[in-house]
């Protein structure tokens, strides 16, 4: 990997992965438009760019980082447990659904999700305006919502707010909810696949590292706060669409280059 394809890849990385578009999904696409090979020098590549992004959500929400916010690191772990547990138990299955027609199929399938919910959500009747009142009782369900995270194309940040819209959060709670919940998620993920790649890095370039983590950490906490003021003006629905049209034009490249290939 060279230093151009380290911050292409940083910016998709920081770009997606707090937005409901699916991260994985679009590094799958990239990667592959890149002409990149699935070596373990590259999936140790990718652990690093999703550490950039774990230590952007600490810049960011630092403040939330203190023994005072208890309550809500709680409400967080809770969340965290029901795709911890499926991520334990079947992650060499989840493995196995990775494809591009499953990304597309799944990009598409959240992007009308979102236009149905936004076309029956009420900001002004949502009940839980600050990401501090989450309940448990919340918390939990958006945990729930998050196990389809575990489908690639689905989209751990669409997962979230999705299951955070239909109990009742505003849309900046479900935003902030997803940022911090990504915390716990994401540790475990990195944590785990940093153990079982973690000699690969041997065979890595570190200058594509560092330039990939780089790239990744600053465009991730630009990215967060850009979409919590983007949400004080405007709804869910863009990311709909651009899910949909993404997810047509995935199926039909890939389905015309096999076809011609």
């Amino acid at each position: 990997m060279d230093i151009l394809q380290a911050i292409i890849l940083g910016i998709v990385e920081g770009l997606t992965e707090f937005l409901p578009v699916s991260s994985t999904g679009h590094l799958i696409v990239v990667g592959d438009w890149l002409g990149l090979a699935n070596t373990d020098a590259n999936k140790a590549f990718d652990v690093i760019i999703q550490l950039a992004a774990i230590l952007a959500v600490l810049a960011n929400y630092r403040d939330k980082i203190s023994l005072r916010h208890l309550e809500l690191w709680k409400k967080l772990v809770l969340a965290f447990i029901p795709i911890g547990i499926i991520g334990l138990l079947f992650h060499h299955q989840i493995k196995e659904l990775f494809s591009v027609t499953v990304v597309a199929v799944m990009f598409i399938v959240g992007g009308v999700v979102f236009l149905v919910l936004e076309h029956f959500y009420k900001e002004e009747q949502s009940h839980t305006v600050n990401v501090e009142d989450v309940t448990y009782r919340q918390a939990f369900w958006i945990g729930i919502a998050q196990i389809f995270a575990v489908i690639p194309g689905t989209s751990r940040a669409g997962s979230t707010i999705v299951g955070g819209l239909l109990c009742g959060l505003s849309r900046r709670a479900c935003a902030e909810f997803s940022f911090l919940l990504a915390l716990p998620v994401m540790a475990a993920a990195s944590g785990f696949d940093l153990l079982r790649h973690y000699q690969d890095f041997s065979d890595a370039n570190l200058i594509s590292l560092a330039v990939g983590f780089v790239t990744a950490f600053v465009v991730a906490y630009f990215t967060m706060k850009w979409f919590i003021h983007f949400l004080q003006r405007f709804t869910f629905v863009s990311f709909g669409i651009y899910r949909i049209v993404f997810g047509v034009m995935l199926l039909v490249f890939y389905h015309s280059s096999v076809v011609t290939g």
